[in-house]
């Protein structure tokens, strides 16, 4: 599958909830129970390619997800994940929010810590804040 296209069958039996520019169904690999991607309709690989009103749509459908995966799963926390780019771990070219319930001793992720998957392992020092400010005003510089 090179994208996501809400009139593939299978993806269409798995539809959850749409709106004009946007949609949500569950992932053939969950990670936990009710891992959802949320996409646009449109096909975009990237953030950048998104209007406004696709950021929005999505987000609208975040929010209503969460109030039902709250219901359907006891859900206390959430995390989401978009990667981009395949060196990021975007598998399928087509932009996706992932979206999973999380609950007290669910079989996902136990200690969640960013730097065990998507930095390099490892403890690292705190960065100095001199450091800190530089990388910001560098950024800063660029926008």
């Amino acid at each position: 599958m090179e994208y996501f296209d809400i009139n593939d069958p299978e993806i269409k039996s798995r539809l959850i909830v749409e709106n004009d520019l946007a949609f949500a169904f569950p992932t053939n690999i969950p990670i936990v129970p009710g891992h959802t991607l949320i996409c646009p309709k449109r096909h975009v690989a990237k953030m950048d390619d998104l209007t406004d009103d696709e950021i929005h749509a999505i987000l609208l459908l975040q929010r209503k997800l969460k109030e039902a995966m709250i219901k359907a799963f006891a859900a206390e926390g959430f995390n989401y994940a978009l990667n981009e780019g395949k060196v990021a771990g975007q598998g399928i070219n087509h932009l996706h929010l992932h979206m999973l319930p999380r609950k007290k001793d669910d079989s996902g992720i136990f200690e969640y810590d960013p730097r065990k998957f998507l930095y390099r392992p490892g403890k690292r020092p705190e960065s100095p804040e001199k450091e800190l400010s530089e990388v910001a005003e560098l950024i800063k510089n660029n926008l």
